[in-house]
């Protein structure tokens, strides 16, 4: 992670995920036509002729506004403002300088930091419009015309922030941060999490469905390791989203999934283990990410001496697939148990990284085999020839045989059972490659 951090900010549908995307050179913001639609702090590192640093994309500010989602958005915007070194200010050329950009800009000089002022949709070639100039009535010294869409512009942006921003530091490399992806339906508690976690609202919270659109990094370090925190957007069934901008949220919570170390599958405990619950389990299980099952609100559930063991039996008669995913009960509003979660997320990562030498494989597989002997069918014997582990995250382990239509399943999961007893995997999905005898 590059230690020193631009912010992006101005009112809402000025173009400013369109000019993230641009310069991450991805789609990490959601960009639609509609105001409002980024709501929570979205980071991604940038590079420029060598140089990098963390870009932050925020909700558009309402200085003035009765809504508290509006609310909310705003104090995003001003934690990323607190957290920048330089501030891109985007405003809007074809609705002029407005009330809401002044009132904007009062802000920005109270936080004394540099300030570059984009202006966007410049998009005709040729001579800067005249209406252009207005914006250096803003009170600052950095005025930029820019068009997002075709990218005009982003340069000369580009070269002056590396100017403004501090000296680089040694940056944090996040090859050694473990990426958490925090999963589950709407309002099971993942935003509360993250909060409660950070000792702060990095990300906003409500009881409304669907706050959460973008998936969010949150970088938390703490006694226990380095670690990304990955808000995502509740997944709910196919067939209840209808709005498209939720469709894209869904996906995007689909993709944290697959860009994860470890995932935390978050159920509400006052509605226990859900059809949808499953779903969302079954996408970090067929993605091999290791798993943490974190049962939230667990201080709202009444309790008794068998309240724990029998919730956990539940748990893996749903996810009968998922027995190898410890389980742990939390309170998102009292933090209970916060803390165990990163020593089980630490456990669930260092399985999933487990590597067994062939040698040891095959001294294994031979004892295996001579405890319970190969199926057969119609006279014909299943035989393994021998095993290797070809890969990490998921451990994932070849095995040679004479015929793969003679590896049953049972079989296989036998195999796969002995491999956790002998060896641990705890925490993460293991996965068996059949290779037949002359493929």
């Amino acid at each position: 992670m590059a230690n020193r951090v631009v912010a992006v900010v101005g009112r809402p549908n000025v173009g400013k995920s369109t000019l993230f995307n641009r310069l991450t050179g991805s789609r990490i913001s959601i960009v639609e036509d509609t105001p409002g639609v980024t709501r929570d702090r979205i980071y991604h590192e940038v590079e420029w002729n060598g140089e990098t640093f963390m870009l932050i994309d925020t909700g558009g500010i309402e200085p003035v506004t009765d809504s508290k989602l509006l609310v909310q958005m705003r104090d995003q915007a001003q934690i990323a403002i607190d957290h920048a070194d330089v501030i891109l200010f985007m405003c809007d050329l074809k609705s002029g300088m407005t009330d809401s950009d002044n009132d904007i800009a009062t802000m920005l000089r109270k936080a004394r930091k540099p300030v570059i002022v984009i202006v966007n949709k410049v998009d005709s070639i040729g001579a800067t419009p005249p209406e252009f100039y207005e914006f250096y009535g803003l009170g600052f010294e950095d005025v930029f015309p820019l068009s997002s869409l075709s990218g005009t512009g982003t340069g000369d942006i580009l070269d002056r922030v590396i100017e403004l921003l501090p000296k680089e530091e040694e940056a944090d490399n996040d090859s050694d941060r473990i990426r958490i992806a925090v999963i589950g339906k709407p309002n099971a508690g993942k935003s509360s999490i993250i909060n409660k976690i950070c000792g702060e609202d990095r990300v906003i919270v409500s009881d409304m469905a669907g706050t959460t659109r973008d998936a969010v990094d949150t970088y938390v370090e703490n006694s226990h390791g380095k670690y990304v925190l990955v808000d995502t957007a509740g997944i709910r069934r196919n067939a209840r989203i209808e709005d498209k901008i939720e469709k894209y949220s869904v996906l995007r919570a689909n993709m944290a999934v697959e860009n994860s170390d470890v995932c935390l599958i978050m159920v509400d405990a006052n509605e226990g283990i859900t059809a949808q619950d499953e779903h969302i389990a079954g996408l970090a299980h067929n993605a091999g990410k290791a798993s943490v099952i974190v049962i939230n609100k667990w201080d709202l559930v009444e309790k008794d001496n068998s309240t724990f063991e029998n919730f956990r039996k539940d748990v893996y008669n749903a996810l009968s697939y998922m027995t190898y995913a410890p389980v742990v009960f939390v309170s998102a509003k009292t933090g209970q148990r916060l803390d165990k979660i990163f020593t089980l997320v630490n456990d669930a990562y260092k399985e999933s990284c487990k590597r067994i030498t062939t040698g040891v494989l095959n001294d294994f597989l031979s004892d295996i085999t001579d405890r319970v002997q190969p199926p057969t069918d119609k006279g014909r014997r299943l035989k393994i020839y021998y095993m290797t582990q070809t890969t990490t995250n998921p451990p994932t382990f070849a095995l040679f045989c004479n015929s793969a239509e003679l590896f049953h399943y049972s079989y296989q999961r036998y195999i796969e059972n002995c491999l956790r007893k002998t060896f641990g995997f705890e925490g993460t999905p293991i996965r068996l490659v059949i290779k037949q005898k002359g493929d």
